[in-house]
């Protein structure tokens, strides 16, 4: 059966299967022992035996992409002490090969005479294979990871035959995977493997996987753990379209209900459930992970969104990086360890996407949306999003809106009641490169804190709404490292602590903040707040929770009010805004 599953299209193996189960499925003999000639059965069966033996044998990845490429092309660097190679003529033959060969090999690659590579575990130890800036090949890789097995090390120490350093450039990475999505079962036990390697190697899991594989790729974390238990559920309300509840417990061989048939409370965990998986038809495969990945890319985005994600540690990478204000929050007693309380202004470029990679991205799209915002005039390049499941197992279509600056999700159901409109693909690139021009060369500023030292006494005074962990890293290699507080619970954390705020005394970074996007609290009497604001989509600079009596106040030191929804607003004028901030906080 697994030469039909490799030597078959999906459909076209369905059909031979069904049609060899028939025939397996009628009496052979009869109730005496006679055997019972159906001659529509034989023929059944002489025939798909005759189309078995006459398919060709199916070639081992590596031999197949020798024969493609030919052996001038792709340089074989393996434990293969023979191989049958196809001359000119289209006859094989067989070829030694020994030590000296692998050397040879490499050496034809990395000079750039062999374009393509192909290393096993036996060729990928000892040897180097990335952009040397002492090798005459110094273009970028792009490494596919090919029968990636069950072992994280011997996966990380593949990858890093690719990846050292004193390279032109970093290779990109691409697991290879088929259409069977069975095979997830693979790949999530080496994101999962290799996220573990990362965090007990260097302290964050990014650095482990290197980057490859999203959180809905792990199919053994918490979040596919609580979308198992909410498919378990779906299938017992018989609101899945893949497979009932009976069915799934004859084709897999698990026990989901007791003698009430009520679902047991020792469901079986997802391991076995992914195993078992893999023994049914890839139809069958198909439809029921296609219905739990779906709540698996339900429960991750609703953590993030609730601010729960657990994504290890994430480097943030900025130009510049000034501390505003150090505050002691804690001092052991015995060690003498402190922790403190950090404000950041950080100065970041930003990052728009170009109108050539957005292209790039629209032609892999089957029906690509061009849109323009009527009410704010902003450009966004729609394509198709991974689908939610609601508790009723109805699936809800989503779209991400590609935009130059960030990406947004919205659901297909309401793209319609948006302010989104549907324009020509050439109004699109116009609008896109005008957004890009005005985007392209602007830095940011904006004021973070950031709780670091000595965390663990603390962590359960910090605020539980945001867990994210940051490293962050200047272009001096100045770095730091410490748990992420959000402004709005800044107050609350430090007032847990027992701890007075320490502001920020110096005007002149006080205003280079908010005017990057940070917000400041004036102390006790004035009690406002100074924050950037968007009115009308125009960025401004407000005064929020200025005292009724302190406008005229405000006013004279160059301020403007505005009355909008009968509220009275205070705003900074952005021309001179430095300055006036500054009289202010003065």
């Amino acid at each position: 059966m697994d030469y039909l599953t490799r030597a078959f299209p999906t459909r076209q193996m369905e059909e031979y299967t069904d049609e060899l189960g028939d025939v397996r499925s009628r009496p052979m003999w009869d109730e005496e022992g006679n055997p019972v000639h159906n001659p529509q059965a034989e023929a059944a069966r002489a025939d798909l035996i005759e189309h078995i033996c006459a398919m060709p044998p199916i070639p081992t990845a590596l031999d197949a992409l020798l024969e493609h490429y030919g052996v001038t092309a792709v340089a074989e660097v393996t434990g293969r002490s023979k191989r049958l190679v196809r001359d000119g003529s289209g006859r094989q033959r067989l070829e030694s090969r020994s030590p000296r060969t692998n050397l040879a090999e490499t050496t034809a690659f990395m000079t750039g005479a062999k374009r393509i590579l192909v290393f096993s575990d036996a060729g990928g130890t000892g040897r180097s294979y990335h952009a040397s800036l002492d090798a005459r090949n110094q273009q970028r890789r792009v490494h596919f990871l090919l029968e990636p097995g069950w072992r994280a090390d011997r996966a990380i120490q593949g990858l890093g035959r690719t990846h050292r350093t004193h390279q032109a450039c970093p290779p990109l990475f691409r697991p290879v995977t088929t259409d069977c999505k069975g095979e997830a079962r693979f790949t999530s036990t080496i994101a999962r493997r290799l996220d573990a390697l990362g965090a007990l190697t260097r302290g964050q899991r990014q650095t482990g996987g290197q980057g490859m594989f999203d959180a809905s790729d792990n199919l053994e974390s918490i979040y596919a753990k609580h979308a198992l238990h909410d498919w378990y559920g779906l299938l017992a309300t018989a609101k899945l379209k893949s497979t009932t509840l009976s069915e799934f417990q004859q084709m897999s061989g698990l026990e989901l209900t007791d003698k009430d048939g009520v679902l047991r409370e020792d469901l079986p965990p997802i391991q076995r459930w992914l195993n078992r998986i893999l023994a049914m038809k890839i139809a069958v495969q198909n439809a029921i992970f296609d219905e739990f990945l779906t709540l698996v890319e339900t429960c991750v985005s609703a953590a993030k969104e609730a601010g729960t994600f657990d994504i290890g540690v994430e480097t943030v990478a900025v130009e510049t990086c000034e501390v505003l204000s150090d505050t002691v929050i804690r001092t052991d007693s015995v060690t003498g360890a402190t922790s403190h309380l950090l404000e950041l202004s950080l100065t970041q470029r930003r990052k728009v996407l170009s109108l050539e990679r957005v292209l790039k991205l629209a032609s892999h799209e089957e029906e690509p949306l061009f849109l323009r915002n009527d009410k704010s005039g902003k450009v966004a390049l729609g394509i198709a999003a991974p689908s939610h499941m609601d508790e009723e197992g109805h699936m809800i279509r989503r779209f991400e809106l590609v935009r130059p600056l960030r990406s947004e999700y919205l659901r297909a159901d309401r793209l319609h009641e948006s302010a989104w409109e549907p324009f020509t693909k050439s109004t699109f690139s116009a609008l896109w490169e005008e957004e890009y021009a005005a985007d392209e060369s602007q830095l940011v500023t904006e004021t973070v804190y950031l709780a670091t030292g000595l965390l663990l006494p603390i962590w359960g005074a910090l605020p539980k709404e945001d867990l994210t962990v940051n490293r962050i890293v200047d272009k001096s290699g100045a770095s730091w490292l410490g748990r992420h507080v959000q402004d709005l619970y800044v107050d609350a954390t430090l007032e847990k602590l027992g701890v007075a705020r320490k502001a920020q005394t110096d005007p002149a970074k006080i205003a280079a903040a908010i005017l990057g996007g940070g917000t400041w609290k004036a102390p006790h009497p004035l009690g406002f707040t100074i924050r950037t604001a968007r009115v009308n989509g125009s960025r401004r600079i407000e005064i929020v929770d200025a005292e009724a009596a302190r406008i005229p106040e405000l006013k004279s030191q160059g301020c403007f009010t505005e009355i909008i929804a009968y509220k009275t607003r205070v705003f900074v004028p952005m021309d001179g805004a430095s300055e006036i901030l500054g009289r202010i906080i003065a």
